[in-house]
């Protein structure tokens, strides 16, 4: 029997990541955050003084990403996401990172019965077979004050619509690229979080869960 795979996609900013840590915690299985890897990626090229929209620049960061080396702090900075969406929509760099995420899912770690992923593509590319798919999504507006409240610490001139036009500009590149665009998969589960906390979100996610293992 292979691994159980739940995968979880969404526009930055909609709860994707909260939502698929909490419900791989409440199921003990391992969690990835595949924008953790394309964050990293550009941070790596930011931090050579590369060109995140240069291919070679930013394929050569792919292929030498060290995982346990990922800072999760230093790659959650505001021109990092927005590189990170540019270094996503190039072909090499997706092709890179397709091999180490398709073996995560396959062989998790810690020998746990399965894996829960989220990302852009994760049930449309990197894990078309998973058993559960939900597609996590929010209105732009919730989204923007979600994301305004994460960085304005760091940056207390920062606006909310500073951070809007941010989001819909990624949104953007993020659904029009080329190389695995941002779409919610046939098979996919609609969750909107727009006007749910976060408790409500993850139960919601873990009942939607729990009616689809009802069909294996």
């Amino acid at each position: 029997m292979g691994s159980y795979i739940i995968a979880i996609d969404g526009p930055a900013a909609a709860g994707k990541g909260t939502i698929a840590r909490a419900v791989a915690a409440r199921l003990n299985l391992a969690y990835l955050d595949s924008g953790a890897l394309y964050r990293a990626v550009a941070h790596a090229v930011l931090q050579t003084g590369g060109d995140p929209a240069k291919d070679a620049d930013a394929e050569r960061a792919a292929a030498s990403l060290d995982i346990a080396a990922i800072d999760p702090v230093a790659i959650r900075a505001r021109e990092v996401g927005a590189a990170a969406s540019v270094v996503a929509a190039k072909a090499g760099v997706r092709a890179a990172l397709l091999a180490t995420q398709r073996r995560f899912a396959q062989h998790p770690p810690a020998g746990k019965d399965g894996v829960v992923m989220d990302g852009r593509d994760i049930g449309t590319v990197i894990c078309p077979d998973a058993d559960v798919k939900l597609f996590v999504t929010a209105s732009d507006a919730a989204r923007a004050h979600r994301r305004w409240l994460e960085l304005k610490a760091a940056n207390p001139a920062l606006t909310e619509d500073e951070v809007l036009a941010d989001l819909v500009a990624r949104d953007k590149r993020d659904s029009e690229r080329a190389a695995s665009p941002l779409a919610q998969a046939d098979d996919a589960t609609l969750l909107d979080t727009t006007n749910l906390s976060i408790e409500a979100a993850v139960q919601t996610a873990l009942d939607i869960i729990g009616r689809r293992k009802l069909r294996f």
